[in-house]
């Protein structure tokens, strides 16, 4: 047998005998759509409703899974989603953690970022929570060790100008 179909000669009649494939065929994807939801609170008014029905994505199903997956985390904290959706209208989901400005904020006790970062500082963190921020990421960022992490979060806490203590 060569390849999934192959003929088979009885009598005069060609018989076309197609093999049994091993694995079930991949979904064909349609596209991908990224949303900040806030963790726990998704529902299908705006933004999160028309972003999804445009694309035939079932809103109520996404609503109910993404709620489901984020219930252990902190509730309000902004999300970056990645929703996969396949010709079939079916759809999968990536979430990430929080970014980390959520967290520098958050730590530093902030409504928002400085407006000119270089000359003016809002607040400070200290290593000890930079390091919590860092190992909270970790999964998300692009860092070996959690030294490279504290970093990349260094660099996120000085552009919006919040400086490091200890």
């Amino acid at each position: 047998m060569v390849g999934p179909h192959h003929i088979d000669m009885v009598g005069q009649t060609r018989l076309i005998v197609v093999a049994k494939r091993r694995w079930p065929m991949a979904k064909k994807v349609m596209g991908q759509l990224k949303l900040q939801v806030p963790a726990g609170q998704a529902n299908p008014s705006p933004p999160v409703g028309p972003a999804l029905g445009q694309r035939g994505i079932n809103i109520m199903e996404f609503c109910k899974g993404f709620n489901a997956k984020t219930q252990e985390m902190e509730q309000g904290a902004p999300c970056p989603t990645i929703i996969t959706y396949y010709q079939d209208k079916s759809f999968s989901m990536e979430i990430k953690t929080p970014p980390a400005s959520y967290y520098l904020k958050k730590a530093a006790k902030l409504k928002s970022g400085a407006k000119t970062p270089s000359r003016e500082i809002v607040g400070s963190v200290t290593t000890k929570q930079l390091r919590e921020i860092a190992e909270a990421k970790m999964v998300d960022l692009n860092a070996n060790d959690i030294d490279a992490a504290m970093k990349i979060i260094l660099g996120s806490a000085r552009s919006m100008g919040i400086e490091v203590k200890g």
